[in-house]
């Protein structure tokens, strides 16, 4: 929508959002905080006066929205707020951070160098890998917490406002966000803003997928309020008779989680069943709430079958985030699972606002120390940050979304670990001396080894020796980010010894070979060997697993690197004529183009997706082999398009006519006899499809199948599915991926 406004209405409207901001903050100001307030905004006014963001809106309305996000929804302080409408004044206009220091103060002046710091690592994004950005940005964690949060406000609002870009920029900066932002913003107890974060990712990755689901939402909102209202009945009485002040209401699965649901599953949209919960808000005190909520409990399974293996009890042991809740999925009306989720309304504005609302409940002192706290957790993350760039982002989200259990250590103390974890994930979270020399642990008084998985409520014992040492072999079990990085670190110490003989063995070979070793050679080796730097060489060398033979075997072949040299201009030549003849008879051939000026470049499909003609599609720049093409919802999509945005590629499909390609469908439904030969003759007479493999089995009436057939596109493909599901009994049809 074109923007409209005349210079007086925009006027109006500027000061409109200023008082939107200070009226819908979450805590109260006193005249000391509206007066810094105000200054800042009139600075950020004047400032940012003749700059237009690409929607032709004035730009301050960017920076009010910010400091709205994060005095609302994230409940920050004055400081805060004055820094978010500050944060883009020194990367974009006149003012130094010297300005800002001297009018606001150092506190102000460290979080806008902080957010100033992260702004200018978008510029050379086509020299470094985008990991090295995220990593730079996750180090300002050390500095101030509250850059981070006000750059995840920041976010927010540039993906609520994000129209009016190109579609390549749309799809990387929602890459990012999916990446890293959203989970960012779960670690920090932002349940909202995460959700909100992932529902417009997903809108710009993947936007049929987006409109499909939201269109099947608002279809279906009329029926969960029906159903919220008959489950409301059954219960409100017994609620009230026992003196409850309460309300219920339904929180429908966002946009994004039901797209993971239906991919980790393999399901359609139909088929995720916990799509909405019900969730019962009680009025307690503090010294109360948890012997309500039991009773709350008490109540619901009094009217509902529980399904003992789905309860959480996030009261009695909350999230590390400072989320409370008491989940519990019963059996509810018209034979339904649903998940009912019980919690105070002290619990709930947790729920709902994270951070900002836990420590509302608290003292003064508490809430200064409150983000202390939380970055002294991660800060562990942080240390010894020298690993790869990628290596390390991907080991700091591993921490970001895990799902938590509880065990206790011999003298009975709690300890919070990520699901999955395990002994020796355990060792390390004691102490890194304690990891380094684990070698078994007992684990509810039984021996366990170091890979052991541990569960909730195991009560585990360490068993360290001196003469235990880190081996690469530990990486494939531990999951916590302290593990993995502690165990890397003293790996790299080991492999640096190793180097160091490696060079010298190395320098020895290639003389007695007639080679100097020097920085052109060592590159050779390195490209020859597929190794990424040269420590990898010399500690290979080090280590004999280059053996005297594979050294020879580069010599011969770099001696004759000239003979090479025509043999392959030879080929290429070959191949452009081949391409030439392409050219030629385009329409009978099936192909794929690059870039805007729709080359045609040589490639391969990733195995990861296995994407075939007709799918969306995108070409990715390898180090070692070439283009790779992989599906727009291929599951690596966005890492590769969040960490190497420059090297993507576009890639479309232009006439796909004679080429085949194999596509495996999963068959399930109702048995019947006969069912093989109507599957078998649907197929032999759908456009010429070839069945390459056939594997159907029966179980008492019910049957599951696995189809692979050859088809020249993904029209033909679907045209063969819709027809298959109208075979009677065939309940579902669905494209399967090998990984």
């Amino acid at each position: 929508m074109a923007y409209t406004l005349t210079p007086e209405e925009e006027n109006k409207e500027i000061a409109k959002r200023y008082k939107d901001l200070l009226k819908g903050a979450y805590q109260t100001f006193s005249k000391e905080d509206k007066k810094e307030i105000r200054k800042a905004f009139d600075l950020s006014l004047e400032a940012h006066s003749s700059q237009r963001r690409k929607t032709g809106e004035p730009y301050i309305f960017h920076p009010i929205a910010v400091a709205k996000i994060v005095a609302y929804e994230i409940g920050l302080d004055t400081t805060s707020i004055v820094a978010a409408l500050l944060h883009d004044v020194v990367e974009d206009t006149d003012y130094t951070l010297e300005d800002i220091e001297r009018l606001f103060g150092e506190n102000v002046a460290r979080i806008v160098n902080g957010l100033t710091k992260i702004s200018h690592l978008k510029k050379d994004q086509d020299a470094s890998v985008q990991a090295e950005n995220f990593r730079k940005m996750l180090l300002t964690l050390h500095d101030d917490v509250r850059v981070i949060l006000i750059k995840i406000a920041d976010r927010l609002h540039n993906m609520q406002t994000m129209d009016a870009m190109p579609q390549h920029k749309q799809v990387k900066i929602s890459s990012e966000t999916l990446y890293i932002y959203a989970p960012l913003a779960h670690r920090l107890g932002l349940y909202n803003i995460k959700t909100e974060l992932e529902n417009l990712g997903l809108k710009y990755t993947e936007p049929d997928v987006y409109k499909d689901i939201l269109k099947n939402i608002t279809q279906s909102t009329e029926e969960h309020e029906k159903y919220i209202e008959t489950f409301s009945n059954i219960i409100s009485e017994s609620l009230t008779a026992e003196g409850f002040k309460y309300k219920i209401k339904g929180r429908r699965k966002s946009i994004y989680s039901i797209r993971k649901k239906m991919r980790s599953q393999g399901v359609s949209y139909e088929e995720v069943y916990d799509k909405f919960a019900i969730r019962i808000i009680y009025d307690s005190t503090k010294k109360d709430e948890k012997f309500d909520a039991w009773k709350i409990y008490s109540i619901v399974t009094d009217h509902f079958a529980p399904n003992p293996v789905r309860m959480r009890d996030w009261i009695t042991q909350p999230k590390s985030t400072g989320y409370e809740s008491l989940h519990i999925t019963v059996m509810g009306p018209q034979g339904r699972w649903v998940e009912v989720q019980i919690r105070s309304s002290r619990m709930d504005e947790i729920a709902e606002k994270g951070y900002a609302a836990h420590y509302k409940y608290k003292n003064k002192d508490e809430k200064e120390t409150g983000l202390d706290d939380w970055l002294n957790k991660i800060r562990e993350t942080l240390e010894n940050s020298d690993s790869n760039a990628v290596d390390f982002v991907e080991d700091f989200k591993l921490n970001l979304y895990s799902k938590e259990i509880f065990v206790f250590t011999p003298q009975g103390d709690l300890k919070a670990l990520p699901k999955n974890a395990t002994a020796l994930d355990f060792a390390f979270s004691i102490h890194t001396q304690v990891g380094m020399r684990c070698r078994g642990a007992k684990v509810n008084g039984k021996l366990k080894p170091i890979s052991h998985i541990l569960n909730s409520g195991d009560q585990v014992e360490i068993i360290t020796s001196k003469s235990q040492k880190p081996n690469i072999g530990w990486l494939d079990f531990v999951v916590t980010a302290r593990a993995r990085t502690r165990i890397k670190n003293a790996l790299k110490e080991d492999q640096k010894r190793i180097a160091v003989d490696g060079k010298e063995i190395l320098t020895r070979k290639l003389r007695h070979l007639k080679i100097t070793l020097d920085e052109k050679v060592v590159n050779e080796l390195v490209n020859h060997f597929k190794l990424k730097t040269s420590l990898d060489l010399f500690f290979r060398i080090g280590n004999g697993s280059i053996d005297n033979n594979q050294l020879k075997e580069f010599v011969s072949n770099r001696s004759n690197a000239f003979v090479n040299f025509f043999k392959n201009r030879i080929k290429r030549t070959n191949k452009s004529n081949e391409t030439i003849d392409k050219d030629e008879v385009i329409d009978n051939y099936d192909s794929l183009v690059f870039g805007k000026e729709e080359e045609r470049l040589d490639y391969k499909m990733s195995q990861c997706c296995n994407p075939i003609p007709g799918d969306k599609v995108f070409g990715f720049i390898t180090i070692n082999d070439g283009i790779k093409v992989h599906k727009k919802d291929c599951p690596n999509a966005i890492s590769l398009q969040a960490n190497y945005a420059y090297r993507i590629i576009q890639a479309k499909w232009i006439d796909s006519s004679k080429q085949e390609f194999k596509a495996i469908l999963k068959l399930y439904g109702a048995d019947h006899v006969g069912m093989v030969n109507e599957i078998t003759q649907v197929i032999s007479q759908n456009m010429s499809v070839n069945i390459q493999s056939l594997n159907i089995a029966g179980n008492n009436g019910i049957f599951e199948g696995k189809i692979t057939v050859t088809v020249k596109n993904k029209t033909q493909l679907q045209k063969l599915s819709d027809t298959l599901k109208k075979i009677d009994g065939i309940d579902s049809v669905d494209r399967i991926y090998k990984h």
